[in-house]
């Protein structure tokens, strides 16, 4: 009977992050993390072009309103999903497969629950919601509609979250790639049939294009499944594995502990980001159109942070799992350096060219352009310094040090950018706005850099090794019927 820790053979899409060249392994890692953030932000555009070319402004503002309420329910899960990542990988790390079950289960179980609750609830406050946002009266009717829909439509979008952020903890970041294509090629496709309507499809208006997104994230959930138990992929559960998906009470607990923070940090982006577009708006329509536009752009420059920081993330728990700390920093070092090749070449890139990218978002409005292009010179290449803040804090928070990045984050984003922008704005204007995203950035950058030096956080551990029982319901597992030895990199 093969032991439970050992190491088996890695199969198409896994990678041993312990082992092998850190620069080549993290790259590789990150660049179908890097698509599946491209594919998603497509997938939203392009539905909304159907929408406003089918439906009109009304329909476009109705699902503007209801995605804030989305992303604050994303939000609340982000972290728990972060916070099984970093178990996963560690376990992984150390080679305990079983350990690797018994999070997903645990956190399957709570994103189920948690699944339940946002369609119940959802259905029945979702009016209240969007009276407490001061939803147009115009637009009310339309917003009701397709946010009810959109709520029945989050249990396989949580669900496939998880088993996706779970596959990146094992190594395996190309899986995710291509179910995120699935779920994004039928979401498009769905899109204009059933809001138009074709032949025996009836035309369904705006709930047409959230019943898209429900069958588009069912496809994606199901096959999703589908492919780890026909590959009997690491986080799959079989026979007696089943029971792990009833929340154990210590793991639950070390996952909303973790979890709650990092879902904390999407909050305080999304205030800071609300409190700014209230200072942007004092200045007329055509500079919010203009910052409109800015921000189109950043949402793909931030892009390559962000999935370096999530390969990062992933390789760093598997090494500290492993015990291999003389890569951790490394693999920093590596993700830092491949965020200043990758971001800071997308900055120089749309510096060059921002004038013709931005013409796609203002059309002929010279004055918007204008003004963005500013925006954009004064502010774009701040996401360099984010970047490195990513990188850093994406490491600490492999090792279960998730409230110094929270508490950097809150000031960065409150105190410095927010309160640097209300304070210089009555003397020059909006570029105080402008300028205090590259404020914000560097004072998040140093004192991340601060945090990753001298924080502490190479002390902690959350992730024990397992009990005499544990080994044993290990060795059970692998006499399970259809069980084989799992990939683990």
């Amino acid at each position: 009977m093969p032991d439970a820790t050992e190491t088996p053979e890695p199969r198409t899409g896994q990678r041993d992050l312990t082992t092998g060249p850190i620069g080549k392994t993290l790259l590789a890692f990150a660049l179908p993390t890097l698509g599946s953030s491209v594919l998603q932000s497509l997938n939203g555009s392009i539905n909304a072009v159907w929408i406003g070319q089918f439906l009109g402004e009304r329909a476009l503002a109705a699902t503007t309103n209801a995605n804030i309420i989305m992303f604050l329910l994303v939000a609340a899960v982000f972290g728990f999903g972060m916070a099984s990542t970093i178990l996963i990988g560690q376990n992984m790390g150390r080679r305990d497969i079983d350990a690797v079950r018994r999070v997903l289960g645990t956190s399957f179980g709570l994103f189920t629950i948690i699944s339940v609750l946002t369609v119940g609830i959802g259905w029945l406050v979702a009016p209240a919601i969007l009276r407490v946002l001061a939803t147009p009266a115009e637009v009310y009717p339309l917003a009701l509609a397709y946010l009810r829909v959109i709520f029945v439509a989050m249990p396989a979008g949580f669900l496939t979250v998880l088993l996706t952020m779970a596959l990146r903890g094992t190594g395996d970041s190309l899986t995710p790639l291509k179910f995120m294509a699935l779920g994004s090629v039928v979401d498009v496709a769905l899109n204009p049939l059933l809001i138009r309507g074709w032949g025996p499809i009836p035309a369904l208006g705006i709930e047409g294009s959230a019943l898209a997104t429900l069958i588009a994230n069912t496809v994606s959930f199901v096959a999703l499944l589908a492919y780890i138990y026909a590959r009997d992929l690491p986080i799959r559960l079989r026979g007696a594995e089943l029971r792990y998906i009833l929340p154990d009470r210590a793991l639950l607990k070390t996952i909303v502990v973790k979890g709650v923070p990092m879902g904390l940090q999407m909050l305080v982006v999304s205030t800071s980001a609300l409190a700014m577009i209230g200072l942007v708006n004092r200045h007329g329509t055509t500079t919010t159109a203009a910052y409109g536009a800015a921000n189109q752009l950043w949402t793909y420059v931030q892009m390559p942070a962000m999935a370096v920081g999530a390969a990062v993330s992933a390789m760093a728990a598997q090494n500290i799992g492993a015990g291999r700390w003389d890569r951790v920093d490394r693999i920093t070092r590596a993700g830092l350096m491949m965020n200043l090749a990758l971001t800071g070449g997308l900055v120089a890139l749309l510096t060059l060219l921002d004038r013709h990218v931005l013409w796609l978002f203002l059309g002929q409005d010279t004055g918007a352009i204008g003004i963005a292009t500013r925006i954009n010179l004064i502010a774009g290449w701040s996401f360099i310094l984010f970047g490195v803040s990513m990188v850093l804090s994406a490491t600490v928070r492999a090792n279960g040090a998730v409230v110094g990045p929270l508490l950097i984050l809150a000031v960065a984003m409150g105190p410095v950018r927010f309160g640097l922008a209300y304070a210089l704005e009555p003397m020059i204007g909006a570029d105080a706005i402008w300028w205090s995203f590259p404020a914000g950035s560097l004072a998040s950058m140093l004192l991340t850099i601060g945090y990753y030096l001298h924080g502490g956080w190479r002390k902690g551990r959350i992730v024990t090794e397992p009990a005499a029982h544990d080994a044993g319901e290990a060795a059970k597992a692998d006499c399970e019927p259809a069980s084989r030895s799992m990939p683990v990199g």
